[in-house]
Formats: structure tokens, sequence, C-alpha cells
């Protein structure tokens, strides 16, 4: 077991863990962390706990300190000075007339190279750009693709919900989803209906979806012939969250609800339904 603190470097970012060392770190402390690109500032989203093996990236990285003022302070100029960059690349896109749009400019904490991140169709040749910007900003640059989601994630927005986007919010990480949750969960098929901002189905889609694939396993599928207390029936429709089959019976020119606690597994007897 190792000793960690999670620690995010942006407000919706992916939590990484480190060795809090004897620093008396807690949760919402401002570190300064050790990273694989330099000195970083973070804020500790945990308070110290133990982990196994498996959750860890070996060797640990370590919390170097509890950011002080000053750190913030330099954050913070980080910040005012990224903007200006932003507008200076932001032209030299335009003077070189490269088919890619600026996303974000991000400086390390401790200056030592500055992340473009960017957007195109496909693979874009910025050499000339690159030491265009090297030339300006004399320090390392790094010119880093992304796509349409970490765009969105970025520069957040309002989903069709109404809502501030999940992945600017409080999203870690993307998990896949497939227009098969849609279908699974009954939703319109309709690309504008169950698309984000980003133009890529909504990751919303994966939260229900365990609930859905759960509800039916335990339930028979629309067209087949059932055994229930009044008789055998086709089922006709579900109401899937609140297990509730609507059966037409046989015979009888009429449709009853029945609750899965009344129809048992045993009753379905996989006949389906003739065209």
């Amino acid at each position: 077991m190792y000793n960690v603190v999670g620690v995010r470097f942006k407000k919706a970012g992916k939590i990484y863990y480190f060795d809090p060392q004897d620093h008396p770190v807690v949760r919402n402390d401002y570190v300064i962390v050790e990273t694989a690109r330099g000195i970083e500032f973070g804020k500790a989203v945990t308070d110290k706990k133990q982990v196994s093996e498996h959750d860890v990236v070996l060797p640990l990285k370590k919390i170097v300190r509890i950011a002080d003022q000053e750190d913030k302070q330099n954050v913070e100029e980080n910040k005012i000075q990224a903007k200006e960059a932003y507008e200076i690349c932001a032209k030299k896109i335009t003077e070189h007339q490269l088919d890619m749009k600026l996303v974000d400019v991000e400086y390390t904490f401790d200056r030592n190279k500055v992340i473009f991140y960017f957007t195109a169709d496909g693979r874009i040749d910025f050499r000339e750009l690159v030491k265009d910007l090297a030339s300006i900003f004399r320090t390392r640059i790094e010119l880093r693709q992304i796509g349409v989601r970490d765009e969105a994630k970025m520069l957040g927005g309002i989903g069709p919900c109404g809502r501030m986007l999940c992945c600017s919010t409080f999203l870690g990480d993307f998990e896949p989803v497939s227009i098969k949750m849609a279908k699974d969960q009954n939703l319109s098929l309709n690309p504008t209906k169950i698309s984000g901002l980003c133009g890529r189905l909504m990751c919303c889609l994966k939260y229900e979806n365990d609930e859905y694939e759960a509800a039916k396993a335990e339930l028979p599928d629309v067209g087949d012939v059932i055994r229930t207390p009044n008789g055998s029936g086709k089922v006709i429709g579900l109401n899937i969250l609140e297990r509730i089959l609507q059966v037409e019976m046989s015979g009888q020119e009429r449709i009853l609800e029945y609750t899965l606690e009344e129809i048992t597994a045993k009753s379905v007897t996989s006949v389906q339904a003739s065209d």
C-alpha cells in the first residue's frame, strides 16, 4: 500500500496520485508537485489515503511543498501571459494560412514551456509557425493537437439539458459512448437529439446505461409470448426502469400491465411473435 494524495491540475481534469511525504496536505490545499514535464501547481482533491500498487504509476512522484501566496501569484501571471500568447499565436496562424483552430494556451508553472492546444481536420505542417513562436517567446514551444471533446472540455458551455457541460465541470475522463446505448434507452436516434456541443454522442448516455443493461437482462423482449397470472400473452411494451411489462392477452383483446415480480423468468417461453 502507498500513502497518496489526489491532485488535479485543472477544474475537471484527471486526478493524479502523489506522495505527500511529511507535508500536512489536506483536501483543497494548493500544492507544488514534481511531474514528468517539470514542477507544476495543482490542487489536492483528496485527503491522505492508502491505495494499492495497482492504482498508482510507479515511481510515485512527490509533492514538493504546499503552495504559498507567491506561487499563486505566479499562476495568475502565467494566465495573463497565456492570454497574450493566444493573441500572438492566432495572428501567426493567419499569417501562415494554416488550416487549424487555436483553442487554448498554457504556460507550465516554471515557464519553461508554452503549450498551444489546437484542433484541425488532419495533419498540419506547423514547423515554420513553431520557429516564429520560439523567436518571440524565447522558451520551449509545444503545439498539441486535440479532439473536439477535449475542445469542449476546455472551452465549456451549456448543453442541451440547460446545464453546464459535464466534461467541463466534473468529468475527469471521457468514457466510450455508443449508439447502442441510445437504442437501449429508447431514445430518438436523430443525431441532433443525442449529440452534445462537441458534435459527438452525449457523455450522459453512459450514466444510466448499466441500469438499462441490467433491466434488459431481467425482462423479456418485446414480441416474446409469456405466461401471466391471467393467461398467456405477447409483450408489446416495456417500462425498463420501472420493470413493468405491457402484455396483450391472447384471445382476450385487452392489454394488461405486470411488474417483474408478477412475471417470473420461468414464464418466458422464448416464442417470438410472427411478422
